[in-house]
């Protein structure tokens, strides 16, 4: 498919893409500068605005919401827009944390929006074993007749699982990856994203045709911007394939 999926992104984890007639919203943070205490009790500090707000989205048919624990991934102004979105789809344990239009996918697990199927697809927020501390996380691909095919990787620091995406959907025409190299204290400073060289090479192992590169600005507790990624993407022969505007 050589169709090209317009992609915006606001900054951090935020992106609003069109695809097969709907308009659809990824981890919507549109809060200002400032600390934020997530649910999870974790602290982090958001370092610039947003590129534009909520104000400015027009229609939005389907927020697709990685994990709801972060403040990072859905702040104050992302959670009062899902109250106007028909569907906000994001992990079981998420959905039922939120109620109203949110609806959970297990991993594997599709949902039909019109002429667009959208599948839950397996993340692990951090090393393996992460799950009781950072909780539940999902990345999603977006199929549908005709149309070609978006995944959307969320807060995934795994590239097994990236591989498992690859072997049941690739190639990929557009990947949405959240890069940044996350890091906090937990686990020892250990990544809970994927750092700019193993975002190449989720890249590769998707045959991505088109890269976006969002979650990598915005925010203190991203350790590696635009440069790292530009660094990594060139030296993977990927470079003219990224969009990271």
């Amino acid at each position: 498919m050589s169709e090209v999926i317009p992609v915006q992104a606001f900054g951090g984890p935020t992106a609003l893409f069109e695809y097969g007639g709907l308009r659809l919203l990824t981890d919507p943070t549109f809060d200002e500068p400032g600390s934020y205490t997530s649910p999870s009790g974790t602290t982090l500090t958001k370092l610039a605005p947003p590129a534009a707000g909520p104000d400015s989205l027009g229609r939005i048919d389907v927020v697709l919401l990685s994990h709801d624990q972060h403040a990072d991934n859905l702040d104050d102004s992302g959670r009062a827009l899902l109250a106007d979105v028909p569907l906000t789809l994001t992990t079981v344990s998420g959905a039922d944390r939120l109620g109203g239009t949110a609806r959970g996918l297990a991993p594997w697990e599709s949902v039909q929006v019109g002429a667009v199927t959208i599948t839950g697809v397996p993340a692990r927020h951090g090393p393996a074993g992460c799950e009781p501390i950072t909780g539940e996380v999902t990345g999603f691909v977006l199929t549908g007749d005709g149309l070609p095919s978006v995944y959307v990787s969320g807060d995934n620091a795994a590239l097994e699982l990236v591989e498992q995406v690859a072997e049941r959907f690739g190639p990929i025409d557009t990947a949405l990856l959240f890069a940044g190299a996350v890091r906090t204290p937990l686990f020892d400073g250990a990544l809970l994203t994927l750092d700019s060289e193993q975002a190449a090479e989720a890249a590769r192992i998707l045959g991505a045709r088109r890269i976006v590169l969002v979650h990598f600005n915005s925010w203190a507790h991203f350790t590696e911007g635009r440069d790292a990624l530009v660094k990594a993407f060139t030296a993977a022969g990927l470079i003219d394939r990224v969009q990271l505007d």
